[in-house]
């Protein structure tokens, strides 16, 4: 069995923490073990990743230091946070498969992922990346440098970037030769650093791809099995947070675009997850899961979270 594991968030650090490196670690040495549990059943792991906070950080950085050093597009930042959980995560992995005598090596890509220039999404940037600053702060931001802000509270600007569709993945066959080698590959996390086709040559943009989406776009390339999600809850509901919530553990491709397009699922939380989870089924995945950490082993093996299947 192939598995592509895509992480979210809170596999990666503490919600409310600092984002120190030590909390990094903590909370990938959790992980890594689930991930292990998954190696030590006998499948074979590719995993991807978030990185809404660390680049996060990494953009606030920035901005502290902007006088002292020049400031980093966001395609360099997306690749700098992919070296940044991709160097902890393969360092947690492997001391995870030592603890329970697993002889498998973990190798990580900086991957870039291909979108479309004329995306639509490039005229209507949604996604809120860096600090939040207040009003006065954010109008001298967009006239010096010409990017958007948008109110995200009473109080509170942020910049939004585009979130263009992942369309392909540079370097294709050189990944799937990989995979053939045995490793446990750790590849487009944060959704990839996204490139578009500029005539002949490559070009960075200023984007976010959805990383739940990049993972259902990675999990078809490989011919995965599975497509497991992580996130902070067991299963999906229907009805979150009411008196009528109700837990979905089998959820049938139709029910789940109906649901979706419903409203059942919000764009900002369980939306991109159920869209990428149904777009890797209708595309010939066997199923996709949706749970957290605790049930990532019986999850992939079909025992936990919600299973999206084709009918």
């Amino acid at each position: 069995m192939l598995v592509v594991a895509a992480l979210g968030g809170n596999a990666l650090s503490p919600a409310g923490g600092t984002g120190s490196v030590a909390e990094m670690q903590e909370a990938l040495a959790l992980t890594s073990r689930a991930l292990a549990g998954i190696v030590s059943s006998g499948a074979r792991l590719v995993v991807t990743h978030g990185n809404g906070p660390q680049i996060g950080r990494i953009l606030l950085q920035q901005e502290a230091a902007a006088a002292a050093a020049p400031p980093m597009p966001m395609d360099v930042c997306g690749a700098q946070s992919q070296g940044q959980i991709g160097y902890l995560l393969a360092q947690a992995l492997e001391n995870a498969f030592r603890e329970q005598a697993i002889m498998t090596p973990v190798l990580c890509l900086v991957t870039q992922v291909v979108v479309d220039g004329r995306d639509p999404a490039f005229r209507r940037p949604t996604k809120p990346v860096g600090p939040t600053f207040d009003r006065a702060a954010a109008q001298r931001i967009a006239i010096e440098t010409g990017y958007v802000m948008r109110a995200v509270s009473a109080t509170g600007w942020r910049r939004v970037v585009p979130s263009p569709q992942p369309v392909r993945f540079v370097a294709e066959q050189a990944l799937l030769a990989t995979l053939g080698t045995g490793c446990v590959v750790i590849a487009a996390g944060g959704g990839g650093v996204p490139v578009v086709d500029d005539g002949a040559m490559l070009r960075g943009v200023e984007a976010v791809v959805d990383k739940d989406l990049t993972a259902s776009r990675l999990a078809q390339l490989i011919g995965a099995d599975v497509l497991l999600i992580m996130t902070e809850v067991p299963v999906v509901q229907q009805g979150f947070g009411t008196p009528q919530a109700r837990d979905l553990t089998s959820l049938p491709v139709a029910q789940a675009r109906e649901l979706l397009a419903a409203g059942e699922f919000p764009a900002g939380s369980m939306g991109p997850k159920i869209d990428a989870a149904c777009r890797f089924v209708e595309t010939g995945g066997a199923r996709a899961v949706i749970t957290d950490i605790a049930g990532a082993t019986a999850g992939q093996a079909g025992d936990a979270g919600t299973q999206v299947v084709p009918g």
